[in-house]
C-alpha cells in the first residue's frame, strides 16, 4: 500500500511539475528600460541651441572620432539591456540627453542596433541646450500608435526659460494598450520645487490619459533628478513604496527599497549613491503581480543594469559610472548614469 501511495505521489508531483513548466513556457516576457545617454551630441551646431561645448572647437573638443566611439558605446549598452533574461533584449527603451534626430539616426545605423532591428520615436523639444527624450523600440514587440510632447510649465509664471517636455508614446505591447511617458525633470542646480512641478504635471497628464482610456497600462520613466522618496516622486506623482499603497492613478515605485534598503543607485555624487533613474508602473500593471497571476501584462521583476565595463575600474571614483568625460578629460566611457530595467510578463 505504501508503495502504491508513493507511486501515486510521484505521479502527482511529476504532473504538477509538468503543468508548471508548461505554464512557464506559455509566458511571454518583455523588458522595458530607461537610460540617460549623457550628452549624445553630434558634431554640428544646431541653430538656436547652446551646443557649443560639443563642437570640434568647443570645450570638449567633440570630434568625429569621439562621436563615433560614443555611438558604439551607447549601442553596446542598449543592445545588452534585458539580456539577463531575454536573448533578444528590450522591447522598449526610453532615453534622455539626445541632441536630435540626426544623432538617433546615427545610433540606429550602428551594426548592433541594426541587427536588433530597433527604431525610434522623437519629437524636437524646446530645451536651450538642445537635449531631448526619445523612445527606442523593437517593432516586432511594440507597435507605436501615437506620440506627442507635453510641455513642462513653470508654475511660478516664468515664460523665459524652456526645458525638456514630457515625451508620451502610446502603442501595443503583448496586444495590450501601453502608454510610456519619458521624462527628464529639471536638474539639481534648480530648487526642488521645479521637480515638484514636474511630478504634478505628469500626474495630471497620466490621470487624463487614464480617464480617457481606462485600458491603458501607464508607465512613467526617466531621469527625475530626484530620489524615489523625494516629494516630486512620492507625493506629487504618487509613486508609492509598497504595492499595497497604490490606489487609482498612483504608481508603484520598486526603486525606493533598492536605494534605501540595499543602498544601490544609478549615479554617484560625493561618495553617495542616488537613484534618479526610475521606471514606475500604474496600478493595472501590478494587480496581477499582487495575485501572482499573469492573465494581463504585469510586473515580473526589475534591476539596475550593471556591467563591469560601465564602472570606473581604478582611481578615486572606482566603482562609479564611467562617464564620457571627467574634469575635461575624455575617458571614452559610457554615461554618468546606469540604466534600469523592468520585466513584464503575460500568459498566452
Amino acid at each position: 500500500m505504501k508503495k502504491v501511495f508513493s507511486c501515486l505521489l510521484c505521479i502527482f508531483v511529476l504532473a504538477v511539475s509538468v503543468q508548471v513548466l508548461a505554464q512557464e513556457r506559455k509566458l511571454q516576457m518583455h523588458a522595458v528600460a530607461f537610460y540617460n545617454l549623457e550628452n549624445l551630441f553630434d558634431t554640428c551646431h544646431d541653430e538656436g541651441k547652446n551646443d557649443w561645448e560639443f563642437l570640434p572647437d568647443g570645450s570638449y573638443h567633440w570630434t568625429k572620432v569621439k562621436y563615433e566611439h560614443k555611438l558604439a558605446n551607447m549601442a553596446r549598452v542598449i543592445c545588452e539591456l534585458g539580456t539577463d533574461k531575454l536573448p533578444y533584449g528590450a522591447s522598449i527603451i526610453g532615453v534622455s540627453e539626445v541632441e536630435n534626430s540626426k544623432a538617433l539616426d546615427d545610433l540606429m545605423a550602428q551594426p548592433k542596433m541594426k541587427k536588433r532591428g530597433y527604431r525610434y520615436v522623437h519629437i524636437e523639444g524646446p530645451d536651450k541646450r538642445g537635449v531631448d527624450c526619445a523612445l527606442i523600440y523593437n517593432p516586432r514587440a511594440f507597435q507605436v500608435t501615437k506620440a506627442f510632447n507635453k510641455d513642462y510649465v513653470y508654475e511660478n509664471g516664468d515664460t523665459v526659460r524652456r526645458t525638456r517636455p514630457f515625451f508620451c508614446v502610446q502603442g501595443k505591447l503583448a496586444g495590450e494598450n501601453v502608454t510610456v511617458v519619458v521624462c527628464h525633470w529639471p536638474s539639481r542646480s534648480a530648487e526642488g520645487i521645479f521637480r515638484e512641478y514636474g511630478g504634478r504635471q505628469v500626474r495630471a497628464l497620466t490621470d487624463s490619459i487614464g480617464e480617457a482610456d481606462p485600458s491603458q497600462h501607464i508607465i512613467v520613466m526617466g531621469d527625475m533628478n530626484d530620489d524615489p522618496d523625494n516629494a516630486s516622486m512620492a507625493e506629487c506623482l504618487g509613486a508609492r513604496r509598497k504595492v499595497s499603497e497604490v490606489e487609482k492613478g498612483d504608481f508603484y515605485n520598486p526603486w525606493w527599497d533598492i536605494l534605501r534598503k540595499k543602498g544601490q543607485g544609478t549615479l554617484s555624487y560625493q561618495g553617495a549613491w542616488n537613484l534618479f533613474d526610475q521606471i514606475v508602473m500604474g496600478r493595472s500593471l501590478i494587480e496581477e503581480y499582487k495575485a501572482n497571476t499573469y492573465n494581463t501584462l504585469t510586473l515580473h521583476s526589475y534591476q539596475i543594469f550593471k556591467r563591469d565595463y560601465l564602472l570606473q575600474s581604478e582611481g578615486a571614483y572606482k566603482g562609479t559610472p564611467k562617464r564620457t568625460h571627467s574634469r575635461g578629460v575624455w575617458l571614452d566611457g559610457y554615461s554618468d548614469h546606469l540604466p534600469v530595467v523592468v520585466y513584464l510578463v503575460k500568459a498566452n
